[in-house]
């Protein structure tokens, strides 16, 4: 800790003298100039970038999980990569791992989430105020290989927009939460204050866990021994904590900012009865805007730097480590409207990125050796406005090197090179005459997508518990290759809400690991089938297709509603939801591992005055589509249909505005199974359920 707030003091004294010459820099500048309120997307700064799906508010903190994938499960198109309770990423339209770029206030996420299933994501929802999720062409300002998309968690640690005015003040938010079938115990809290010059944030949370309750008599398999757990997954509880400092320097034509956050969690592995992971992460960033410059509208800049450790514990024994330390930095400009003819208006972005991952493990279970991996990157978003639509173009190029920095399982030392390329187009046609929202609109994307391949794999060589596998890389396995295609539309009439979208991916070369037939000890022996079956990376052709569907019905308080207009007994919608994606190894004619089923969902949404409650469904269809590749064949998953139910409660007590909130889920007790977990995969009958019957109180207050 005391080297964490060393480095924060250090940051804080450089950011205090930058932020003394810029004050200076623009004194006069601020006696000329108009007061303006900087404001700022937080997928890049351009007004013209409109997030895919979003959660805030009232709705985050009732769909809230102990993890990003948990909270985002279940929406349109995404599901959750489940190793337990305490582990789980999004997977958006059958896409998962590196396909799914996670960003933290557009800044990387430098963490080792994609190596591994059971590796967590360190981002607690807890201190998240929004969660973004861009597709389509906008999407390659961030990554060129994020084919499913980008998921953005932002917070506010760096104040992007002045929120006091001269003489200051001060708000903040509180946030206690209990129960559920882990019988979660935990708080978080936030406060911020200062003037129209300067804005300091401070947040922290911690979060507890207990074993989770399943609907489910479990087993602890630990070697020849079984030792019954009653309805609990063995090894599943979890502590976390975290929080963060953030000042920023606001002034008339941008803003300076810095912040230092670390997080810490140790939680178990549930594959292992005895294993448990405790992670360690130190991220400082700092960030600033600057206002018309020359032929930009801003310049915005992101400086980050991420420490991030984790170690494998055995008992109490510690195990494999492994440690990343990662360097990101950003530069975008966002160019002057340019106003045509017809009324005809162009916006954009242009901008560089670099990265830099220095990666090393050491332990009798690593995987990988040390790599680093650096990347640059140019890239460009640009949107034509015109009265009939908008229509959009992105492209990114990169520069990608990813080194082995000594022999390793077989490789020798060597450093392999990637220039991939992405672009992609999107067009917007609008039917819905003047200002009025009632009628259609109607878009389609078009992009095709490079990702260079990860150190994993190209130079991986060793067990890995976590996928019962012994991984065997490719160090000439070459780019991945996409097309990707989606058209839909979205209609809405008054309170009356419909969309639907198609889509489709084509991979000429779709990384994935296949079987080999032989098996390996640990050690990396030749052994049994009792033993770990081989598996290496390879390239293959894969396609992804599917639909995902929403629409709200006015049901009753509303001008439109379908039964009664009188909102004496409340407002009354039905929301409808329906996602379903097919995926195909067309290499070795086989479906790909670890995708969602067909899902069909319903709420019933009321409200009235501080009250509102909902009660729905979540079904999702029997996945049959599985491998059945002789070593270790894909395990089915039966339909099921999971209930809940929320109420929550809004008031004011003088300036402090309340939310309580209750939800229960999982209301009939129903056992189900996760199809997109390779726990499912890989540990067959005693693989954990979904989580039981569960009850979880909270209260938030901010003021």
């Amino acid at each position: 800790m005391s080297h964490f707030f060393t480095r924060s003091a250090a940051a804080a004294a450089v950011f205090t003298l930058f932020g003394h010459h810029v004050s200076q820099a623009h004194a006069q500048a601020s006696t000329q100039l108009d007061d303006v309120t900087i404001t700022s997307r937080a997928l890049g700064n351009a007004a013209l970038l409109e997030p895919a799906q979003q959660l805030s508010g009232a709705a985050l903190t009732q769909r809230q999980g102990s993890t990003l994938g948990e909270t985002l499960d279940n929406l349109p198109g995404i599901a959750n990569s489940s190793f337990g309770p305490n582990v789980g990423r999004p997977v958006i339209r059958g896409m998962e791992g590196d396909r799914v770029r996670i960003l933290q206030n557009s800044g990387a996420n430098l963490d080792v989430s994609g190596l591994s299933s059971d590796h967590a994501v360190p981002i607690d929802p807890l201190t998240t105020e929004r969660i973004e999720v861009l597709r389509g062409p906008a999407a390659l300002l961030y990554s060129g290989g994020a084919m499913g998309g980008v998921v953005n968690v932002i917070d506010n640690r760096i104040a992007r927009e002045r929120a006091f005015d001269a003489p200051g003040g001060v708000m903040g938010k509180a946030e206690v939460r209990a129960g559920g079938a882990a019988n979660e115990r935990s708080t978080g809290a936030m406060v911020e204050a200062g003037n129209d010059q300067l804005a300091l944030h401070v947040d922290a949370f911690d979060r507890s866990t207990q074993h989770l309750r399943v609907p489910k008599d479990m087993s602890c398999i630990s070697g020849m021994a079984t030792t019954p757990n009653g309805r609990r997954v063995c090894n599943s509880a979890s502590d976390s904590q975290g929080g963060a400092v953030g000042g920023t320097l606001l002034f008339d034509r941008g803003y300076l900012g810095l912040s230092a956050s670390e997080y810490r969690s140790t939680y178990g592995t549930v594959a292992e009865p005895t294993v448990s992971i405790g992670m360690l992460r130190r991220h400082q960033v700092m960030e600033g805007l600057l206002r018309d410059v020359g032929a930009f509208d801003n310049l915005k800049f992101q400086l980050g730097h991420t420490n991030y450790t984790h170690t494998e514990y055995e008992g109490a024994a510690a195990g494999t480590r492994f440690d990343n330390q990662g360097r990101d930095f950003r530069l975008e400009g966002r160019q002057q409207a340019l106003r045509l003819t017809n009324g005809m208006q162009l916006d954009g972005t242009i901008g560089l990125q670099r990265e830099s991952n220095d990666l090393q493990a050491e332990g009798a279970e690593k995987f990988v050796g040390p790599s680093r991996t650096q990347s640059a990157a140019l890239f460009t978003y640009q949107a034509l406005k015109t009265s009939w639509g908008q229509f959009s173009a992105g492209a990114r190029t990169e520069a990608v090197s990813v080194a082995l920095r000594e022999d390793f399982g077989g490789n020798v030392a060597q450093t392999q090179k990637f220039n991939p390329f992405s672009v992609g187009l999107g067009v917007m046609r609008n039917l819905r005459g003047g200002e009025s929202q009632n009628g259609w609109q109607i878009s389609s994307h078009l992009s095709a997508n490079q990702r260079a391949p990860k150190d994993y794999e190209l130079f991986a060589h060793g067990p890995h518990v976590a996928t019962a596998a012994y991984e065997v890389g490719n160090a000439s396995i070459g780019l991945e290759k996409a097309t990707q295609f989606d058209v839909g539309g979205e209609w809405q009439q008054g309170g009356h809400k419909f969309g639907v979208t198609a889509f489709s991916s084509h991979f000429a070369n779709y990384i994935s690991q296949q079987p080999t037939g032989a098996y390996r000890l640990a050690d990396g022996s030749p052994g049994t089938t009792a033993d770990l079956p081989v598996y290496n990376f390879e390239g293959v052709r894969a396609r992804f297709y599917g639909i995902e569907s929403t629409a709200k019905v006015r049901m009753a308080g509303g001008q439109d509603a379908v039964l009664t207009r009188n909102a004496a007994h409340g407002n009354m919608d039905l929301e409808l939801r329906a996602d379903v994606v097919h995926a195909q190894d067309l290499t070795h004619n086989s479906p790909l591992p670890r995708i969602a089923p067909m899902r069909l969902g319903a709420d019933a949404v009321w409200s009235r005055n501080a009250w509102g409650a909902r009660l729905g469904f979540m079904h999702a269809a029997a996945q049959n589509r599985v491998p059945d590749n002789g070593a270790s064949p894909g395990v089915t998953t039966a339909a099921n249909t999971l209930w809940n139910a929320s109420l929550n409660f809004h008031t004011h007590s003088g300036p402090a505005h309340w939310l309580l909130f209750a939800k229960l889920d999982n209301i009939t007790n129903k056992l189900a199974f996760s199809s997109t977990s390779v726990l499912t995969q890989t540990m067959g009958s005693n693989a954990p359920p979904l989580a039981g019957r569960s009850l979880k109180v909270g209260a938030q207050v901010s003021f």
